[in-house]
């Protein structure tokens, strides 16, 4: 579960990116953050995944207290968490499998562990018989799957995907999506920041629409536009 409880983000330059949040997004769900560039959508992602701290409330995850970690327990609560970029952020000197395999080795998974779960995980996004093939060999499509491999080798109990279609066609668009959505049915906590107002129509997903860093609407089953009527959810 994410929980913001009267969370404001204010920066060093004045820049108030968030204002008294307050929002829930319950373990298995899927949830769209939607508003226009500057609403504030990346900074709620950075205090999920702990890379901003609130200036005023609280951000709780998992059942905890993001304020109250200790910075040498960060590592261990981002185990949790899969992440998913718009640029892959890929390393070009690795092969498919590697990029994988380095997500599992830098939080110490055992060999054999890593041995059964790469595979699985590539199998996951369709693109096994690509383990061998470099970054620079793949089209941005297959980096953007290849991407979501890693994000969930370590099988984490959400994913949060910030623009994960922005670079992509409409088509392999709608492909990573499925996917998410696939991920999602499988129990995964789902939270995708976009401006693709196209996928989230057809989805019919939750979708929690942000401006001026205030949330100003909550639907379930919502669209990308205004003009809808509140559908506030509860934890």
């Amino acid at each position: 579960m994410v929980e913001f409880k009267a969370v404001t983000k204010k920066y060093s330059n004045g820049t108030l990116a968030l204002n008294n949040v307050n929002l829930c997004i319950n373990k298995g769900e899927f949830a769209f953050i939607v508003g226009p560039s500057g609403s504030g959508k990346s900074t709620l992602l950075k205090l999920i995944l702990k890379e901003e701290e609130p200036t005023e409330g609280e951000v709780c995850v998992n059942g905890k207290n993001l304020s109250l970690l200790k910075r040498k327990e960060i590592p261990c609560f981002r185990r949790g968490l899969g992440i998913v970029f718009q640029d892959f952020r890929l390393l070009p000197n690795k092969t498919v499998y590697e990029n994988v395999e380095f997500a599992m080795q830098v939080i110490g998974a055992i060999p054999k562990e890593i041995r059964r779960q790469v595979p699985m995980s590539l199998a996951l996004v369709g693109l096994s018989r690509k383990a061998d093939a470099y970054p620079s060999q793949l089209s941005g499509g297959e980096q953007q799957r290849i991407a979501l491999a890693r994000a969930l080798v370590n099988n984490p109990s959400i994913l949060v995907a910030d623009e994960p279609t922005g670079n992509l066609d409409p088509d392999i668009s709608w492909e990573i999506m499925k996917l998410l959505q696939e991920v999602n049915y499988r129990g995964t906590t789902v939270i995708v920041a976009t401006h693709e107002k196209g996928i989230v129509d057809k989805m019919e997903k939750r979708v929690i629409a942000i401006s001026k860093g205030k949330i100003k609407r909550d639907q379930q089953k919502g669209h990308y536009g205004d003009g809808i009527k509140d559908d506030k959810i509860c934890c």
